[in-house]
């Protein structure tokens, strides 16, 4: 039996928009992880070495979170991150990949699948929830539903930032530390993050995927999973899996259900 490595090595890659960090694991058909906003690579952290013994995964920061480059202001939109990671593609000289997007990774998979779908072989989408236009817009402006805090000199925006996601996770200091971490470092574009998501055409864009894709919901996800029926309605080739007890931080929450999830359908593409 061959054996593979699943030794994760970070490094960054130049592209034409900045630098993109990444962490890369494994060997064999590529696959490329999106996290959601304000994340890193870090959400997939204990998904990569699952799903690096058969494949090999590459797990970007998006361009302005993590340690990735940040755009100029006023270009970022779910469109300008899809071509900056249709840019990191062309310089790790990817033809073709698997994708795999969670939250907003999976909006920004979306457009990938959709722009450009002959770089792309099969979509995981997890965690996406469809409104209407008018329901969507309603995001677009004005406070964040989560991550959108006025920084305080007594440091008391952290402890409300903790508080807001902790509605949505586990009781796990763990997971709300990674989340901590991600949030301090993306700044003004934590909150921003999901307002660039609510200006997204998301309802006008998912009935144009015809990649193979697979719907992926945790069902404790207030946000998407009663989106579920509504998504398999606009595409109907996708295939849907729902891992039981799944919130909103499904990748970091649930590693070994996630990878499995993703990799049972990949293997049969």
């Amino acid at each position: 039996m061959r054996t593979v490595s699943t030794a994760v090595e970070r490094r960054f890659v130049a592209v034409p928009s900045g630098q993109i960090h990444c962490a890369i694991a494994g060997d064999g058909d590529p696959a490329l992880l999106l996290h959601q906003t304000p994340r890193s690579w870090l959400e997939y952290r204990d998904v990569i070495p699952l799903l690096a013994r058969n494949r090999r995964v590459i797990a970007m920061d998006t361009i302005g979170f993590g340690d990735s480059s940040r755009l100029p202001a006023g270009e970022d939109s779910v469109e300008r991150w899809a071509s900056v990671a249709i840019e990191l593609l062309d310089a790790l000289d990817l033809d073709k990949v698997d994708l795999v997007g969670h939250h907003t990774g999976g909006y920004v998979g979306t457009e990938i699948a959709v722009a450009y779908p002959d770089r792309i072989r099969a979509a995981v989408l997890s965690g996406l929830f469809l409104h209407g236009r008018e329901g969507r817009l309603e995001h677009a402006t004005g406070r964040a539903v989560v991550d959108d805090v006025d920084r305080r000199a007594d440091g008391s925006h952290v402890k409300e930032l903790w508080d807001m996601r902790a509605a949505f996770y586990p009781p796990d200091p763990d997971l709300l530390e990674r989340f901590l971490v991600d949030c301090l470092k993306a700044g003004d574009l934590a909150a921003e993050g999901h307002r660039i998501v609510a200006r997204y055409a998301f309802e006008e864009r998912v009935p144009l995927l015809r990649r193979p894709t697979l719907f992926l919901m945790g069902d404790a996800d207030p946000y998407a999973f009663p989106s579920l029926d509504a998504l398999l309605a606009a595409v109907p080739h996708a295939e849907s899996a729902v891992i039981a007890g799944g919130m909103v931080p499904l990748p970091d929450q649930l590693p070994a259900e996630f990878a499995a999830a993703v990799e049972a359908f990949l293997a049969r593409m």
